[in-house]
């Protein structure tokens, strides 16, 4: 199997060890910007795709989001399936330029390894089993920035500018995507976005003003930071569930709380454990590490069956614009 990544970053790098775990006989090119770029693992860096000696299986964007577009504009002539780093894209506007230019067949995969979480998975077979009512819905996700990447310059960073990234509720979609995916869309979104917590996030790169594309300065309503905080309220026919997303919690909190009539179930994602009024019900051995594998033997297992991955494009387009409905 041949494989061609754009980008080669830390995310880029979790996708190589789940393929090296997976597909151990396969062959990774990478696309690189810098002649200097370092080698990783065997992967064999190029510079334009006339270097590639084989029309790839299937590329995998995971640079940059503000990226994203332009590289998937590159790969449509290798007419090759494409699993693309959460989120798509980076605008309202990118979306529809994406929905436009994508062929009608074209075999998306948009990569939110939760949904390879095993306790989201059992919380989402139990609901569609039983189909409880549900009262109300709380996710929250908080964790410290500058620790995300170690020994690096977290102020050098694309996730903190919003020409590139766009904040936290950008980088930490995955809440927004899970929710959809086991709640189904809900009938509204509302919510607000901030930057104003002790993080200080820094001024968007290449201006001490902080100036923004107008795209979003209408989408942020003027914030000239990229935010640290997010939440939201989506509504329900029944329920409301509520998301709260920051940058600066040290103490790393993933959870998701589903209120029911008789009960209160409790999913910590960073523990592997569900609890139903404080009694464990489920519980995984797995690790963060692994969703990565769990999610690239999905993903190729599609590919060698012809089914059609979950999480396309378009849905992720669907909830880039929920998150962006601020």
């Amino acid at each position: 199997m041949n494989i061609l990544i754009v980008g080669l970053g830390s995310i880029a790098k979790k996708h190589v060890a789940a393929l090296r775990a997976t597909e151990t006989d396969a062959t990774i090119f990478a696309l690189r910007s810098s002649p200097d770029a370092e080698v990783f693992e065997n992967v064999r860096n190029i510079r334009t795709l006339e270097e590639l000696p084989v029309t790839p299986d299937f590329a995998i964007i995971s640079n940059p989001t503000h990226l994203h577009l332009p590289s998937i504009r590159q790969m449509l002539p290798l007419r090759c399936p494409l699993f693309i780093e959460k989120p798509v894209v980076r605008t309202v506007a990118e979306a529809e330029q994406l929905l436009t230019l994508l062929p009608a067949d074209a075999v998306t995969y948009v990569a939110c390894h939760l949904r390879h979480h095993p306790c989201l998975q059992f919380v989402r077979e139990q609901l569609l089993a039983r189909r409880p009512q549900v009262n109300e819905v709380s996710a929250y996700c908080g964790s410290f920035l500058p620790e995300w990447v170690p020994g690096k310059d977290w102020k050098k960073s694309f996730r903190f500018d919003p020409a590139q990234s766009g904040g936290v509720h950008m980088e930490l979609i995955h809440e927004m995507d899970y929710i959809h995916w086991v709640f189904g869309t809900p009938a509204a979104v509302s919510g607000t976005v901030r930057s104003v917590s002790s993080l200080h996030m820094p001024a968007p790169f290449g201006s001490a003003q902080g100036a923004l594309s107008d795209e979003w300065s209408r989408a942020e309503r003027g914030v000239e930071r990229a935010p640290d905080f997010a939440h939201y309220v989506l509504t329900y026919d029944t329920f409301a569930a509520t998301i709260t997303l920051n940058y600066y919690r040290r103490d790393a909190k993933r959870t998701l709380e589903i209120v029911f009539g008789d009960q209160t179930w409790l999913v910590d994602l960073l523990r592997f454990t569900v609890e139903a009024n404080g009694k464990q019900v489920f519980f995984s051995p797995l690790k963060t590490p692994d969703l990565y594998r769990l999610q690239m033997e999905y993903f190729l297992r599609c590919l060698k069956t012809g089914g059609q991955p979950m999480n396309s494009v378009q849905e992720a387009c669907g909830v880039l614009r929920a998150a962006l409905q601020v």
